[in-house]
């Protein structure tokens, strides 16, 4: 397990950052993200990075109109607000707009058919109609997607390698995420594998978290499952993993931002590997790549990350061979 490497079918992105030329023109770039720049600064300084080693620098030959919503993540109101902001960006005519989620790719899609949209990393975006397919997107609408889907299982074996058998584990659904309902009945399906009893509770905004919790609680939860690729859920992140720590409950997430806050354990690929993934994009498509025909990308390597401290304060023992595969321990 290392850092992500996106396979985009053939096609190589990356090559072009060791030897990249700047740019002859200025680019101009939409951002349109659902959160706030405290909750996800760390990926935007990852997106420009990104960009800065391909030749585009902002102030120089790169402007980003950034859109951060504040609370545009849960509830379904906000949709009408991030679709606003989609249309503000299409109407700038853009070189391009790079969307962080699947509701602000929707939003960016239903804007615009002639700005090139960019995804830094969507969740099943053929199934979410998106895109007509991974190697061959067919619209304005190409990027990094996930396999946040193909990993549950993983994760679930992982989980039942640090508890007991028959543990109650408590999977953390957002009630507004469509992909959540189909990955609910994937890991109830896999769980007798594992010798886990899974229980499903869903919020619907950081309001509900707390209610959410006390549900976990009543429960006798040992574990708690943070179903993946949910930009409301990674947003508030840092409410979770209190709320588990207050709870004594081993919080088992998809994204390393979650251990970095005090969680145990993550799987996953790396969201800024991902955004950078994104960056390579912005270069293709501002160079002229056609999006219909830029095949998405999709991670091949992911990490491990395993939080020490956290193991310590809720009495748990990591075993070596754990810790070995590790590619990340926080003390």
């Amino acid at each position: 397990m290392a850092r992500l490497r996106c396979a985009v079918l053939g096609l190589a992105l990356v090559s072009s950052a060791l030897c990249a030329q700047s740019p002859e023109r200025h680019v101009r770039l939409g951002l349109l993200v659902t959160g706030t720049m405290e909750q996800r600064g760390d990926l935007d300084r990852a997106f420009v990075d990104g960009l800065r080693k391909l030749g585009y620098v902002e102030g120089k030959n790169l402007r980003i109109e950034r859109r951060y919503g504040d609370g545009m993540s849960m509830m379904e109101h906000s949709q009408e607000d991030l679709s606003a902001v989609a249309r503000e960006l299409a109407a700038m005519k853009l070189d391009a707009i790079v969307t962080s989620c699947a509701p602000s790719t929707l939003a960016a899609k239903n804007a615009t058919s002639s700005t090139p949209i960019v995804m830094a990393a969507v969740s099943d975006p053929v199934g979410q109609g998106l895109v007509a397919s991974l190697a061959r997107p067919g619209r304005n609408i190409t990027g990094v997607s996930s396999q946040a889907d193909d990993l549950l299982p993983k994760r679930l074996e992982l989980l039942a390698e640090l508890m007991p058998a028959k543990s109650v584990v408590a999977v953390l659904a957002n009630s507004q995420n469509p992909v959540h309902a189909p990955m609910w009945q994937k890991l109830r399906t896999v769980a007798p594998r594992y010798n886990l009893t899974l229980q499903l509770t869903e919020t619907d905004g950081e309001s509900g978290l707390a209610s959410a919790f006390h549900k976990i609680a009543s429960s006798k939860a040992r574990a708690l499952y943070v179903l993946p690729d949910d930009p409301a859920l990674f947003n508030v992140r840092r409410e979770i993993v209190a709320l588990a720590a207050k709870h004594r409950i081993a919080g088992f997430y998809w994204a390393s931002e979650f251990v970095e806050a005090g969680g145990l354990l993550s799987y996953g690929a790396s969201q800024r590997d991902s955004y950078v993934a994104a960056a390579a994009y912005v270069d293709r498509v501002v160079r002229g790549a056609n999006p219909a025909t830029l095949a998405v990308a999709q991670p091949t390597r992911f990490e491990l990350v395993i939080n020490l401290a956290t193991a310590r304060t809720l009495g748990l023992a990591i075993p070596s061979q754990l810790l070995l595969r590790a590619d990340r321990v926080m003390e």
